[in-house]
């Protein structure tokens, strides 16, 4: 089965595609000749769903994203619950036009917008998985920590066969809560890693964290209960509240590549402090988490 979600005008489905293709060695997605392939639980099912852009030159909406369901018929409720998985993965709902109005003269950001056009914040629309992302990538370059995700996705996560490939999908809180030192650290995991690793895990599992309840709050309350977990500080809980619930004013100062891009782009031989970089989004005010998306995307590959 097939359906075609409309996308705004402001959506770009090559500048996301080429997030999504940042390393070989992601396993929770396949791109292949311009589609993507994902499997996704929907209850207890595992899902196989494939996607593709569509534009109709005269038809409204122009701009839409082709799902075509691979290993399953699914009931209404199935598919409205996939359509909504897509529309948070590829920020479908969140209308850009007032942040490019907001910047569009700005010295940092106005070239990026034009020449991103579209970009948006390719989300993790599970929150589990953006903190143990968040977690494995936290002091290491961003080519180890694809790799640690692989060999964790690999061991501990599931799987599914489809026309002789494997597709794979997250470790489940329950399945993390149980491992241990001797389990992880021979993945290169450090001790520390694995120790938050499966902290998170439990806080999940026992649903100390919810999900659900965490997206009711307001940025500081979410922060503030995540913030309770040992190992997620400022920075993870502001990029795991960015790319879950793209909270528009989720801002990780402390980033690196947020102060590289702006030394960057001011061409300065040194790096902004954490205040200055404070000081200096105060005019992004309510759009801090879309500077840091297009200051990121800004950065050398």
């Amino acid at each position: 089965m097939d359906f075609v979600i409309a996308a705004p005008s402001e959506f770009s489905f090559e500048l996301c595609m080429g997030f999504l293709q940042r390393s070989p060695r992601e396993l929770l997605h396949r791109w292949d000749n311009g589609r993507v392939r994902k499997l996704l639980h929907l209850g207890n099912r595992p899902v196989l769903f494939e996607l593709e852009e569509v534009i109709h030159p005269t038809a409204s909406p122009q701009k839409g994203i082709r799902v075509r369901v691979l290993n399953a018929t699914l009931e209404k409720e199935e598919r409205a619950l996939l359509e909504q998985y897509v529309r948070a993965w590829f920020d479908l709902d969140t209308d850009l036009k007032p942040f490019y109005e907001k910047v569009s003269k700005d010295k940092l950001l106005g070239d990026l917008i034009k020449r991103y056009h579209g970009y948006r914040i390719i989300g993790q629309p599970d929150l589990f998985e953006s903190l143990v992302w968040a977690v494995l990538g936290q002091q290491i370059n961003l080519a180890f920590a694809y790799t640690l995700k692989q060999r964790f996705v690999e061991r501990f996560g599931t799987s599914l066969e489809f026309e002789g490939s494997h597709y794979y999908s997250f470790p489940l809180p329950e399945v993390v809560a149980q491992l241990t030192d001797a389990e992880l650290l021979p993945l290169q995991f450090s001790r520390q890693k694995s120790q938050y690793t499966a902290t998170i895990g439990r806080a999940f599992a026992s649903q100390t964290i919810n999900q659900e309840r965490l997206a009711t709050m307001s940025l500081a309350e979410a922060k503030d209960t995540l913030m309770q977990i040992k190992g997620v500080g400022n920075w993870t809980a502001n990029y795991a509240l960015m790319k879950t619930f793209r909270y528009k004013d989720a801002f990780p100062a402390e980033d690196v590549g947020i102060h590289n891009a702006i030394r960057i782009i001011k061409n300065s031989k040194k790096k902004p402090t954490v205040d200055e970089v404070r000081r200096l989004f105060k005019k992004y005010k309510g759009w801090e988490a879309y500077a840091t998306l297009y200051l990121w995307k800004s950065l050398p590959s």
